[in-house]
């Protein structure tokens, strides 16, 4: 699998070939699962939205528009990391319904404290570093964060992280020196979004 991450120039021209108009959905999807569900922290979002903007690019003759690409590919990430909210809500609700030695009210009072001051940040934030995006939302759910504070950020940060990677990809993707490299663009990528989580 992280052959498949690593080299994602050769697998999107493959994808695009064989699926043409279907990789929108195909992308939306991964970036769907990525961001909504906690089970799937390791598929590829940075990444994949820099070489889906690449891959827009009229000079390779895509038939993916940059526009529909971006819109798609937010409304995947906005709808991915609200079902991730819900689902944090609705299973935080019934794990504390009762004391554990794990579970207190206290930790779920503590939790919803913070979210409520750093909530905002930590959503928009947590967008840029792999992993931590799958589980911000997710805790932020289970810390019953104000729904109206989650969403506004929510979209804040969606609009942000999707057109930096996807519009970066677009206008610098295709430059001779990157797509020499594309791999090495990529590693980098993926290293540079690790970094702050560390």
């Amino acid at each position: 699998m992280a052959e498949g991450f690593l080299h994602l120039d050769q697998n999107m021209t493959a994808v695009v070939q064989e699926y043409g108009f279907w990789t929108y959905f195909i992308l939306f999807f991964i970036i769907f699962f990525e961001t909504g569900f906690v089970i799937f922290p390791f598929l590829p979002g940075d990444s994949l939205l820099f070489a889906g903007g690449t891959f827009a690019s009229p000079a390779l003759g895509s038939p993916l528009n940059i526009w529909w690409l971006y819109l798609l590919l937010f409304a995947a990430a906005v709808l991915g990391v609200t079902a991730n909210y819900w689902i944090g809500h609705y299973l935080g609700e019934r794990a504390f319904k009762e004391e554990h030695r794990f579970l207190k009210r206290e930790y779920l009072e503590r939790t919803h404290r913070f979210y409520e001051k750093h909530g905002g940040k930590t959503i928009i934030l947590a967008r840029f570093i792999p992993i931590i995006r799958t589980f911000a939302p997710f805790v932020a759910g289970i810390g019953r964060m104000t729904y109206w504070r989650f969403i506004s950020y929510n979209v804040i940060g969606g609009i942000a992280w999707v057109a930096i990677f996807v519009f970066g990809g677009y206008f610098f993707g295709n430059l001779p020196v990157v797509r020499r490299n594309f791999t090495v663009v990529i590693l980098a990528i993926i290293v540079i979004s690790v970094l702050p989580g560390v």
